[in-house]
């Protein structure tokens, strides 16, 4: 079973005041609308009963009828408006008595001198309407307001002579008196609502902007994360397009190093301590890529995949590739709180046209295909520990500038015998360039 929303409990009677009828699921502005509206009321009743008392007090006595009309028109609308929830009605009907209700005092009292300019009450209904619909809609009431002012005016004017002998006779005094209240009481009213308005649309922006800052933050995270995942200009395609990511490129270097014996290491290890393994190596990897400008691929168990040459405008990156192959191996041989456990790596390189896309639409990835990364993970599979394979064309690229062992014949499922080479490090001294 549903219930309707319950309305915001609040402490203080000011916070009633205002709030009364703002539900959870109101947005910021029909809250603000709400709690203006509200506040009128309250000042305006308030206003009714001070008005009242010192005009009896000072002024000459006339019926209390038209005050306790007035509290009891706009409170019972506001007791209607709780237990209804219909704002659109109740914003309606109170400005509408806001409106009307000066201009009644005025007309029973006598007129503008004698009433000391009570319809000046009047223009809180135009001011609310601005504050509670919006600029368009509030000019019908301002509109209907100067109507009226102007109606009651000229009756004033051309009825004066009628009007010589007052319903009430009002000491000069008193009215200039009353005309400075009623100036003064309207100005304050509709200063505090502006006040209030402003306070509360300062902090509905405050809390837009922090919002925004969180969603940016959020923005950046995932854009973190999508780069992580994929290269830089394949993620700006991925967000920009709904089309299928599949590219070709004529030439790519390809590396796959594969830890070996990880198997039986990894089998007297709990789990925790595997993961803890691979990740302390794989990182290490990671920052190496970075450092050495290349696209990391893919983890594959204990497989490590990287790329260069899918970039735009990247450079030498077969020698990049060969330079970081170095230093991976020098790495787990070398610093052992990386690879505590002693383990050992082969390598292969192969060089060649591939195909790069992103496969799925969920947890996708970046991969590549072709003949190029066949060799390149077969030659690996097929490697010495320690040993860094190159086949023959990546050879040719970097004979000038590394050193290689003495060609191996092999032989590869699928592939028959294929000629590989041993690389042992960069010739000394060493110049990239020579490399191309």
């Amino acid at each position: 079973m549903t219930t309707s929303p319950e309305p915001v409990k609040t402490a203080s009677y000011m916070d009633r005041l205002r709030c009364a009828g703002a539900l959870e699921t109101d947005s910021d502005d029909e809250k603000l609308n709400k709690s203006l509206l509200m506040l009128a009321t309250g000042l305006l009743c308030l206003a009714v009963m001070i008005w009242t008392g010192l005009y009896s007090y000072i002024g000459p006595a006339f019926s209390s009828t038209l005050p306790l009309l007035v509290q009891v028109l706009l409170i019972g609308n506001v007791l209607l408006y709780i237990k209804t929830q219909n704002f659109n009605a109740f914003r309606t009907t109170q400005l509408g008595l806001m409106l009307f209700l000066p201009f009644v005092a005025q007309w029973m009292v006598g007129n503008f001198i004698s009433s000391s300019g009570v319809v000046l009450w009047g223009l809180l209904s135009p001011i609310g309407a601005l504050l509670c619909f919006g600029v368009s809609q509030s000019l019908g009431w301002f509109i209907a307001w100067v109507v009226l002012t102007a109606l009651t005016g000229l009756a004033d004017f051309y009825l004066a002579d009628a009007m010589a002998l007052p319903k009430f006779t009002v000491p000069i005094r008193t009215s200039i008196a009353f005309f400075t209240l009623n100036f003064l009481a309207v100005s304050a009213i509709i200063y505090l609502l502006l006040r209030h308005s402003i306070i509360a649309k300062n902090k509905i922006q405050l809390s837009l902007a922090a919002a925004h800052e969180m969603l940016q933050d959020e923005q950046d995270r995932s854009e973190k994360l999508l780069l992580n995942i994929l290269p830089g200009s394949i993620a700006e395609r991925l967000k920009n397009s709904n089309q299928t990511i599949a590219d070709g490129f004529a030439d790519v270097t390809v590396m796959f190093a594969d830890i070996v014996n990880f198997t039986q290491v990894a089998a007297d290890m709990a789990p925790a301590q595997v993961f803890s393994m691979l990740n302390r190596i794989f990182s290490a990897f990671d920052e190496l890529a970075e450092a050495h400008d290349l696209e990391k691929i893919k983890t594959i168990g204990d497989a490590y995949m990287i790329a260069g040459g899918l970039g735009i405008g990247e450079q030498e990156y077969s020698a990049k590739i060969a330079n970081m192959a170095l230093a991976m191996r020098d790495l787990l041989r070398n610093d052992f709180a990386i690879n505590a456990s002693h383990l050992d790596i082969r390598i292969g390189i192969g060089t060649g046209p591939v195909i790069a896309g992103v496969v799925g639409k969920k947890k996708f990835i970046y991969d590549l295909w072709g003949d190029t990364v066949n060799i390149a993970s077969r030659i690996t599979s097929e490697g010495v520990p320690g040993m860094i394979q190159c086949d023959t064309t990546t050879f040719y690229r970097l004979r000038g500038a590394f050193d290689f062992h003495e060609p191996q014949v092999i032989y590869l499922k699928g592939k028959g015998d294929m000629t590989v080479y041993r690389l042992i490090g960069p010739k000394q001294p060493f110049n990239v360039a020579d490399a191309y």
